[in-house]
């Protein structure tokens, strides 16, 4: 609902534009993405697993699973990856309710309210921390 939903606080532009913006920072820095969106809570759980076998790490943005999914949580600390979890508002501005994450802590650290640019930041910091270990083997 990107561009529909409160663009007040999440702006007008889609989330095909979101993904354009993700996929061109990508490619730029040469790097393979996959991005995937759902509404579904157990999708999510099922795209964590899979990144969990085949990626280097996850950015996330889990909506409204942010503030009560344990599932997705267990799922970020079985999938053993550097995740960086994003959100385009600040949540911390928002109601109450918004400013508990329950997937935080299963990520290495957490952007919000940088819009977009939140994501590739995110990207940007996992592909240093993924360099840094490459060249420490």
């Amino acid at each position: 609902m990107l561009g529909v939903r409160e663009p007040n606080i999440y702006g007008v532009n889609s989330y095909e534009d979101l993904k354009k913006y993700i996929e061109n920072y990508a490619a730029e820095n040469g790097i393979e993405t996959t991005v995937l969106q759902s509404n579904s809570e157990g999708d999510i759980i099922d795209y964590i697993q899979r990144a969990a076998a085949g990626f280097d790490a996850i950015v996330i943005n889990p909506g409204a699973y942010t503030h009560y999914s344990y599932a997705i949580y267990d799922a970020l600390l079985a999938a053993q990856l550097p995740t960086v979890e994003v959100h385009i508002s600040n949540i911390h501005k928002r109601d109450e309710f918004r400013h508990k994450s329950i997937t935080a802590p299963a990520c290495v650290g957490q952007i919000c309210g940088l819009g977009f640019r939140g994501y590739t930041l995110a990207m940007e910091y996992l592909i240093g921390e993924l360099s840094k270990e490459e060249s420490d083997d």
